[in-house]
């Protein structure tokens, strides 16, 4: 089966910082790094980096050849990436001493991805595949609508977190993976908790206290890895990623989730997005 990501593609300037700065501070950074980032080449690049086959759904500008290169390099198929006239879209990332963050994103490209490249790129797909959809790009319930009509499985990444947009999306789902503080913003938008909404398969991130799936056979809380975090970027992409490529390879969810969480604990001990995701050899040799 196959992986289909309609998923943003950024570069990603990423600062070390002392402290994440307060309103009207100036803060001189310690570090500078440019990576390939977005929360959808992250997933891809996770996906594919668990022995998924990934198609990732995308543009860029004529200023994004080398992250379509890069996501090439990492095992994804970059045929459905679209240059437009558009620039590629950015993401300034602090991260702190304790390895917190904060991002401020420039929608750029994928804000604008052509509705014929969707098209086109789903054209390909096989029934039982899956699409992974998230907030960072336009189309969202369009692909949904269409990968259900083609018989797809749809999961979705609720962030950055969008009420109206969650909502607009929630009959076409089959999986739902959101945070824990995005959890409580759904919840005060419907009404309804992790347990209540119409979709099979919901998991609550919750950082260093682990996840919580909630599934056919109720609620299951998975302990999070204890490590030393020195960077939680792009650690719930990762984490993301992972679970999307065990269920795509047949893995029941709890062995998903499990390699997922040694996935992302690996991630938060490294800099960097999509360029330091951990492969599955590494995960394995963690197990062991």
């Amino acid at each position: 089966m196959a992986i289909w990501n309609l998923g943003s593609i950024n570069a990603d300037f990423v600062y070390a910082v002392p402290h994440i700065p307060a309103p009207g501070e100036t803060l001189a950074a310690t570090g500078r790094q440019i990576f390939l980032g977005g929360k959808g080449a992250n997933m891809s690049v996770a996906a594919a980096r668990a022995a998924a086959r990934v198609n990732h759904i995308g543009a860029v500008g004529a200023d994004g050849t080398w992250a379509v290169e890069r996501l090439l390099e990492y095992g994804v198929d970059t045929r459905n990436i679209a240059e437009i006239a558009t620039e590629t879209a950015q993401a300034i990332i602090m991260v702190d001493t304790g390895g917190e963050n904060s991002i401020v994103l420039h929608p750029g490209a994928n804000a604008e991805i052509p509705q014929a490249t969707l098209q086109a790129a789903l054209s390909e797909a096989q029934t039982g595949d899956w699409l992974v959809i998230q907030n960072e790009t336009n189309l969202q319930r369009t692909a949904a609508r269409l990968a259900e009509k083609l018989g797809l499985k749809v999961a979705y990444a609720a962030a950055p977190f969008d009420a109206d947009r969650v909502q607009a999306v929630l009959p076409y789902l089959d999986f739902l993976i959101l945070n824990a503080v995005e959890a409580d913003q759904l919840a005060q938008a419907t009404g309804q908790g992790p347990a209540d909404l119409p979709v099979r398969d919901v998991i609550v991130t919750r950082g260093a206290e682990g996840a919580d799936w909630y599934g056919p056979g109720g609620q299951r809380h998975f302990a999070a890895i204890k490590v030393d975090p020195v960077d939680t970027t792009g650690a719930g992409d990762t984490f993301t990623g992972y679970v999307l490529a065990g269920l795509d390879r047949g893995l029941p969810m709890a062995q998903a989730i499990g390699q997922a969480m040694i996935a992302g604990a690996l991630m938060v001990t490294r800099h960097g997005t999509a360029d330091v995701i951990p492969d599955l050899s590494e995960v394995q040799d963690f197990r062991a």
